[in-house]
């Protein structure tokens, strides 16, 4: 068997010097668990990381291991797909009709991808960006067994209506939604983590009959106020998901948790994130989900270290910088939209930065507010990774008095922006609610603040992908955000244009560039103060 080549993790980490040559797996056997060598054996990956290795091994080694789990084209030898359970892994709703050929594969309910990187890989073609409209999914369509929309078929979830027997279209079976980048993610979780912290200590110095403002980072989320019987009234609690406020009574608090990842705010963490992904769809198990196998590993089955592997690679990613022609007339634009991106009122919402403190860029697996079904801390050994460190694949962002501003244009706040039921851009259904109840049926009009680092390169736009330009979704606003549309509404020619132009300008880098912000060439510049 020939040289293997690096990954191109792997080759962005020797280009810094934090890998040796040829040490791209720098880890002893022991460490991995390998496929029986078989002839004419054809699966995505040969090895899995034994659980407890991802302390004993290097970070080069970790990531790289990440980047080819997410980068893998699974195969029904690696055990893709899941014969008998749904996307949400709970039991077909007919066990008679297994998920295999030709039902292995469906678009609308899943399993729809063959690998992480079929759908995130945009832009420049590298593993954890966002994607083309074509590789949008349906979220909540995987409570399905598999969608035919089959008028005869009346068996509720199994492929044609829905919990409440009625029959189901392709616009409301689920909610379609864009493919997200994952770039700068690792600080997008750990901004949350603290935000989240921050409001569980508000929280907790409540006393009955009391209320508490809920501020983190410059942010307001409302006001927490408790009954003199000591039960939780959040009447006032603003732009935090539903399961976030939800409590049974006076020593239940709501957890208040930010819910940073998907466009309703409904997942905690990147780990949440892969392990939901991989069973919906790519039919792929792992040991948080099923159950610890046993060793070897079931097929397809992967450890809680290679789940770490992959959430690590996600958290590592570059973070998304600024490209500003040399050209006057672009970067007079670019000064200019940025001046009235603020004016407009548009940075009330899309902040332009907020702080990490208290070396908050230490991302440390697992995270401590995992709902149950993904790893625990306790539960196996924690994993640390500085995401200032410069030997990463760049850019990277730096501590300065101790504080890392993460310039990702977000509150992290739910904000209807719709102007009404009959607003198209309103879900038919609602993911923070239980499948099936009433409120689930009522739509969704609520949507976390679109991170706008990176949406100069990173369409299509909106939640569902269906504008194909940062103008349509900017003019698509309603609802809380109806006055900086009508004030963008009413600018000058030039004025509207500058906005966009500023907007273009945030954009994922291409591989293998260090600097924050470039030119049109790649080349480092300065810009701002």
């Amino acid at each position: 068997m020939g040289k293997r080549s690096p990954s191109t993790a792997a080759r962005g980490l020797l280009a810094s010097g934090l890998l040796a040559a040829g040490s791209v797996l720098a880890a002893s056997e022991a460490s991995w668990r390998f496929d029986e060598v078989v002839i004419g054996r054809e699966v995505g990956i040969d090895r899995q990381l034994a659980d407890g290795a991802e302390a004993t091994i290097s970070l080069e080694a970790l990531l790289a291991h990440g980047e080819r789990l997410f980068t893998a084209n699974w195969t029904s030898q690696d055990g893709a797909g899941r014969p008998f359970t749904k996307g949400t892994n709970a039991p077909l709703a007919d066990t008679s009709a297994p998920l295999v050929f030709p039902r292995a594969f469906n678009r609308i309910s899943g399993p729809d991808a063959n690998g992480c990187a079929g759908c995130h890989n945009a832009p420049f073609g590298i593993a954890g960006g966002g994607g083309d409209f074509v590789t949008g999914v349906f979220v909540l369509a995987q409570r399905f067994d598999f969608v035919t929309f089959d008028r005869f078929d009346l068996h509720p979830g199994r492929g044609s209506v829905d919990e409440r027997g009625d029959a189901v279209t392709l616009q409301t079976v689920g909610n379609y939604r864009s493919t997200p980048g994952l770039f700068g993610s690792g600080y997008i979780e750990m901004l949350a983590r603290q935000m989240t912290a921050d409001l569980q200590r508000i929280r907790d110095a409540i006393p009955p009959g009391g209320s508490g403002n809920l501020v983190t980072k410059g942010v307001s989320f409302g006001v927490l106020a408790r009954h003199p019987d000591g039960n939780w009234d959040v009447t006032g609690v603003d732009g935090l998901p539903t399961p976030s406020l939800r409590s049974s009574g006076a020593e239940d608090p709501p957890s208040l948790l930010i819910r940073p990842f998907h466009q309703a705010g409904a997942v905690v963490s990147l780990r949440q994130f892969t392990n939901n992904a991989y069973t919906h769809h790519l039919g792929i198990r792992t040991d948080e989900r099923q159950g610890i196998a046993s060793t070897p590993a079931a097929p397809g089955q992967l450890t809680r270290a290679d789940v770490t592997a992959v959430t690590l690679f996600q958290a590592t990613l570059p973070v998304p910088g600024r490209v500003i022609a040399r050209h006057p007339q672009i970067e007079e634009a670019v000064r200019d939209g940025e001046r009235l991106f603020t004016v407009i009122g548009c940075g009330g919402c899309h902040l332009p930065a907020l702080p990490l403190e208290t070396e908050g860029w230490v991302f440390v697996e697992p995270n401590p507010f995992n709902p149950p079904g993904n790893l625990q801390p306790g539960e196996g050994r924690d994993y640390a990774v500085n995401l200032n460190d410069g030997r990463l694949p760049g850019p990277r962002l730096a501590a300065r008095g101790g504080v890392v501003l993460v310039p990702a244009f977000t509150d992290f706040k739910l904000h209807d922006i719709t102007s009404g039921p009959d607003d198209p851009n309103v879900e038919p259904l609602d993911m923070n609610a239980h499948p099936g109840s009433a409120e689930f049926f009522a739509g969704n009009a609520r949507f976390i603040t679109r991170r706008l680092w990176g949406a100069g390169n990173s369409p299509p736009y909106f939640h569902h992908g269906q504008f194909t330009t940062l103008r349509e979704a900017v003019l698509a606003h309603h609802g809380a955000a109806l006055a900086s549309r009508e004030a963008f509404e009413v600018l000058g020619d030039y004025e509207r244009d500058a906005v966009i132009e500023f907007l273009k300008s945030l954009r994922i880098l291409q591989p293998g560039t260090t600097a924050p912000v470039v030119d049109e060439y790649g080349r480092p510049r300065r810009w701002g103060n």
